[in-house]
């Protein structure tokens, strides 16, 4: 199995599924010594592949991939995910958008988890839940790191149980979804708590997310007892970042950020807005049912600009970040870290 020198490489571009996570942006990054971690959540099986033999035919580098664990599916969530949509049907016919079909799905997770072991790359990191003991042979059998995300302190347990070689410790103040197995829609631990909380309770190697803007921040993860430090806000203003030009403005302009489910059903970090303002505390937890009842109301906002309608996903740092080029921006966190 690929033993990672995280010393090598102590900042890591976290993953930002939606857009922002570019193949080109992972390049930049990686040739400023970061580590990026690509994005499989939302993309197609084969994309996926072609993102992962895009990145390793332009670099020779390491890096990651994260794909999301398939959310629960309980017949309770029926109702309450048909009276969000009957709250948000004025909003969206004001809008002039039909929303869309709240449905479930796996996200092709099987596929995708396929192509990793076909594929192979040193790191994987599963969000939302926990890959089956099978899945994490598979990827072991092909030399791949696993790492599960952690939101609590106690979900260590799980992973030592499952075997993971890792964790990534995303604490309260990290942007878009909560990427822990249980979404519990209360207060977490902030990530350098949970850090610590970790390194008391496992010996496995300790990924820190959330918040983090400069290398100070990642130099004060490392302290504390993680091995890397993941940075994901402080890469969406880089001009190789998939950003909707709408989210850029808004980092830049906006202050403020909230944990809601109103875009997704699922808990996430985002700027405020009118929407998580007015919505946010009737949000069933049903992603990806509410994922889908809302995309095309979403879409709406980014293609015209109107950022009310749009989840603006930022953490706690978002005004810190620096509009650089992917591979300054990680020469620059490096150096600050190591200062």
């Amino acid at each position: 199995m690929t033993r990672l020198d995280w010393s090598r490489h102590p900042v890591v571009v976290a993953p930002m599924a939606g857009g922002p996570t570019t193949v080109e942006l992972a390049v930049a990054a990686a040739r400023g010594g970061a580590f990026p971690v690509l994005a499989g959540a939302y993309l197609a099986p084969e994309r996926l592949r072609d993102d992962v033999a895009a990145f390793r035919a332009a670099s020779s580098a390491p890096f990651g991939v994260n794909v999301f664990v398939p959310s629960p599916d309980p017949p309770s969530v029926a109702a309450d995910v048909m009276a969000y949509a009957e709250l948000l049907a004025p909003w969206a016919a004001a809008a002039g958008v039909d929303l869309g079909q709240a449905r479930w799905d796996d996200d092709a997770y099987a596929a995708k988890v396929d192509a990793l072991v076909e594929a192979a790359p040193p790191f994987v990191s599963f969000s939302f839940g926990w890959p089956s003991a099978e899945d994490v042979a598979r990827l072991h059998a092909a030399g791949t790191a696993v790492w599960c995300t952690v939101n609590e302190p106690e979900e260590a347990d799980w992973a030592v149980e499952l075997g993971a070689d890792g964790l990534v410790a995303q604490g309260w103040e990290a942007g878009a979804h909560r990427g822990g197995p249980v979404d519990s829609g209360r207060e977490q631990p902030v990530t350098l708590d949970l850090v610590a909380a970790l390194r008391s309770r496992t010996d496995l190697p300790v990924m820190a997310a959330g918040g983090f803007a400069t290398g100070a921040d990642g130099a004060a993860a490392l302290a504390a007892g993680a091995s890397a430090a993941a940075y994901g806000t402080a890469f969406l203003l880089c001009p190789e970042a998939g950003t909707s030009p709408v989210h850029r403005h808004a980092l830049v302009h906006r202050r403020g950020t909230t944990v809601t489910r109103a875009y997704t059903g699922r808990s996430a970090r985002a700027l405020v807005t009118s929407w998580t303002e007015l919505y946010g505390e009737a949000a069933p937890a049903a992603y990806p049912h509410v994922h889908h009842l809302t995309a095309p109301l979403r879409a709406h906002g980014r293609a015209t600009g109107e950022a009310e309608l749009v989840n603006l996903w930022a953490g706690t740092g978002h005004d810190r970040a620096r509009e650089l080029p992917a591979e300054e921006l990680a020469r620059t966190l490096l150096a600050e870290l190591r200062a």
